[in-house]
């Protein structure tokens, strides 16, 4: 088995073993003990059998209870006329005919938010409004400091935040259909206190599975202190109707989350991250974006994913404090196409690099960053941040301790394993694992294909030469190109590639 096997069946049972823990997730969606309230009407009168009948009388009992939205022929959609009232667990919601047909019941937002742009959905901050300002405005389902919540089979269409939890625990939202949300998020998960201050272990432990987001400003956000929670094998699509196309998932001061097995198509930045630690972001498929990943914070794992087809497939941007990122087994191919979102994320910077991986970039909370901070947003230019060596001494410095890629100065093949010689250039004492990657074409600066590993060691900042064996394909391979990692998991940018010469000896 080679390596590259590995680390995708590696990632794929994770991702399984996460998608059965602790929320007990089962296929199909069991009826659980207790109580049924059936949801048989589209009116929103409040009068028994609509769902805002049933959500109060469920708020009403300590008792678990199961909503069953059963409306009758082909009426499937509940046109709300005010907000619905904050969801109390414990409690599952179930559009019953997804579990028959694979069809959606529909809870619609027309009947009480404006239609229009982002404009229709304020920020906390006047004046502001749209996906990327504080909010906790409008959602659909309000799901606020409870626990035990499921939602499944639901299409939520139209509000300013599809699926707001907020300090809340153990909420499993799977097999729905979240789609034009203006505001803050399809789903947004977040510890905020209401005055925009994150809170810890309130927002924890929450699953998002097997959902389609459509034309979501942002997809979804875990932000605020939303720590231990897992967003798994959903689809994450922007297209040419969606009128802010920012990220499909956003995480912002969010640690220890995992996001795994997804896709992210269409969007500024597939993935940004900005000021959390320790996420993992694992065998997700990054298409059609300006940036597939954009990065900062101390301890995120980018592990097993493809990166295929955007402008830059992943950028690590300066950041305070520096950002120590970990790049590990990522297949990268395609990219450095002419795509140019820039809703605060990706750039609009005609200018700005193309390719696999750069470090170094701007956000929006850099001087030099060409594209919207947000709508309605006013930045402040005093508060805005500069990248080194502009404006020095303040200034940010290159992320992942500047770390630089390695020399590659020969790849030769014998029939099953390649022999790679590389230069670490000048880097710091201590110990650096080389990942080594193959390329289709001959001065390809990607990774296509991982091959394989090694540790190396320097004892001082001399320039050290070595060299890898790896094992080779059957499959016809051009180039190599390779990264290092060092000690505590920051990974350089690609080196340049080196073509492969052919050897006669095993």
């Amino acid at each position: 088995m080679t390596a590259v096997s590995r680390a995708v069946i590696a990632s794929v049972v994770i991702a399984t073993a996460m998608t059965h823990d602790v929320a007990g997730i089962q296929q199909p969606t069991t009826r659980m003990d207790g109580r049924v309230l059936r949801v048989t009407k589209t009116d929103d009168d409040g009068t028994d059998g609509t769902l805002r009948w049933a959500i109060a009388s469920s708020n009403g009992t300590q008792e678990r209870e199961r909503i069953d939205i059963e409306l009758p022929g082909s009426q499937r959609t509940i046109t709300l006329k005010s907000a619905l009232p904050p969801v109390r667990g414990p409690v599952q919601i179930v559009g019953t005919a997804w579990e028959r047909t694979g069809d959606y019941v529909v809870i619609d937002a027309s009947g009480y938010i404006a239609p229009g742009g982002p404009e229709g959905c304020p920020g906390a901050a006047l004046g502001q409004f749209g996906a990327n300002v504080r909010t906790i405005t409008l959602p659909g389902l309000q799901i606020m400091d409870t626990t035990d919540v499921e939602v499944t089979g639901v299409e939520i269409r139209g509000f300013c935040i599809g699926v707001l939890i907020n300090r809340a625990t153990g909420v499993l939202i799977h097999d729905n259909r979240i789609t034009n949300s203006r505001g803050g998020a399809g789903v947004m998960l977040t510890g905020d206190d209401g005055q925009g201050n994150p809170t810890s272990t309130t927002t924890i432990h929450n699953k998002v599975l097997r959902n389609d987001f459509v034309d979501n400003g942002d997809g979804l956000e875990l932000t605020r202190g939303a720590a231990f929670n897992l967003v798994g094998d959903n689809v994450f699509r922007s297209t040419s109707a969606n009128p802010e196309p920012s990220q499909g998932i956003e995480i912002l001061r969010g640690n220890d989350n995992i996001v795994s097995s997804n896709r992210f198509e269409g969007y500024s930045d597939g993935v940004q991250i900005n000021w959390g630690d320790r996420n993992y972001i694992v065998g997700n498929t990054f298409v059609g974006n300006t940036f597939g990943l954009n990065l900062t914070g101390v301890g995120n794992i980018v592990d097993s994913n493809i990166v295929s087809g955007n402008r830059i497939g992943i950028v690590v941007r300066p950041a305070d404090p520096s950002p120590i990122v970990r790049l590990t087994r990522n297949r990268l191919s395609g990219n450095g196409q002419s795509i140019s979102r820039c809703e605060a994320g990706g750039s609009c910077d005609p200018a700005a690099p193309k390719g696999a991986i750069v470090f170094g970039l701007p956000g929006l909370e850099h001087e030099s960053f060409v594209g919207s901070r947000g709508r309605g947003v006013e930045a402040n230019p005093a508060t805005l941040l500069h990248i080194c060596p502009d404006h020095a001494p303040q200034c940010q410095p290159a992320p992942n301790h500047g770390l630089k890629a390695p020399t590659l100065s020969a790849a030769r093949a014998t029939t099953d394993r390649i022999g790679v010689t590389a230069v670490l250039p000048a880097a710091p004492p201590g110990r650096y694992l080389i990942e080594v990657f193959g390329n289709s074409a001959d001065n390809k600066g990607e990774a296509e294909i991982f091959l394989g590993e090694s540790a190396v060691s320097t004892v001082d900042h001399a320039t050290d030469s070595f060299t890898v064996d790896v094992t080779g394909l059957k499959q016809k391979l051009r180039s190599i190109t390779a990264t290092i990692t060092s000690f505590d998991g920051a990974t350089s940018p690609l080196s340049a590639p080196v073509l492969i010469k052919q050897s006669s000896s095993r």
